[in-house]
């Protein structure tokens, strides 16, 4: 068994699960609008800033990157396209951290972050 063959069938079973392709069918009805993709490119740029800084240990984001993060998905959420394209991209999120943590548990490697660091 090689584990490249493997992990490539995997990834075509994801191309063509009725979760992907609803996901892939909505990303392109959200981004169809010009406002819309502006407003989500925006908004996922500040989220990356914010996981990044997260992650990063560096505190917090700057208060009116955060504010402006906020206010855009409260502008997002009220846009019931942009709204089930998000909710479908964050349960694809979900649905790859728990296959990401299948693979990692039957691999040994443990991803934790050492206590006192």
């Amino acid at each position: 068994m090689n584990i490249y063959d493997t992990a490539n069938r995997l990834a075509e079973e994801f191309r063509n699960s009725d979760e992907c392709v609803r996901l892939r069918e909505l990303r392109e009805k959200a981004y169809s609008d010009e406002t819309n993709r502006l407003l989500l490119d925006e908004y996922k740029r500040l989220q990356m800033r914010l996981q990044m800084t997260m992650a990063s240990g560096a505190g917090q984001m700057p208060s009116e990157d955060m504010q402006r993060y906020q206010k855009l998905a409260a502008l997002l959420y009220m846009n019931s396209d942009v709204q089930a394209y998000l909710m479908a991209e964050l349960q694809m999120q979900k649905t790859l951290a728990d296959v990401f943590k299948i693979l990692t548990d039957a691999s040994g490697v443990h991803l934790e972050i050492p206590s006192g660091m």
